[in-house]
């Protein structure tokens, strides 16, 4: 849970402390914990147990995960700027859905006469919140349905490849 939730020098709280496993881990995964334990039995072995934890060494980015969030953000225009999707191709919504909407010059989708973002139309579809990026599906050059999320890969690596 640590690994998947954390990164290295992240604070990591356990409220429930006892032996002081979520503290030992933490130390060996280079994070810093605060553990609570009302137990003096408990914290006294808590305490011993992490003295003899070494932290691990190893490089930060082998136990560092970005979050989805942290990533750059690309409007799909950007994808369609890039030629990665041309205006007029259809994008389709779910991967063996008939749902479909076509790709307009500035970046949007219209489907059954309304006109919007990837997340709009999807959310007008749904009735729901939607991510466009998990939802539409474009056909590659072999006529099978990719995830629109893909170009946004490809376009993230034109960007480094520069």
């Amino acid at each position: 849970m640590i690994l998947s939730s954390s990164n290295p020098g992240d604070l990591v709280l356990d409220p429930f402390f006892g032996t002081g496993t979520t503290g030992a881990v933490a130390k060996r995964l280079q994070r810093r914990w605060i553990g609570i334990e009302r137990e003096s039995k408990y914290a006294s072995l808590a305490r011993d147990r992490i003295e003899d934890v070494e932290a691990d060494l190893f490089a930060e980015s082998t136990f560092a995960f970005p979050s989805r969030r942290g990533r750059p953000r690309v409007a799909f225009g950007r994808i369609v700027e890039a030629g990665l999707v041309k205006p007029d191709q259809m994008l389709y919504f779910g991967g063996k859905n008939a749902i479909r909407a076509k790709v307009r010059a500035n970046g949007a989708i219209a489907h059954d006469g309304f006109e919007g973002s990837i997340h709009q139309v999807g959310r007008k579809i749904t009735n729901a919140p939607c991510n466009g990026w998990e939802h539409w599906y474009y056909e590659d050059s072999q006529g099978e349905r990719r995830p629109i999320n893909d170009l946004r890969e490809i376009y993230l690596r034109m960007q480094i490849a520069g």
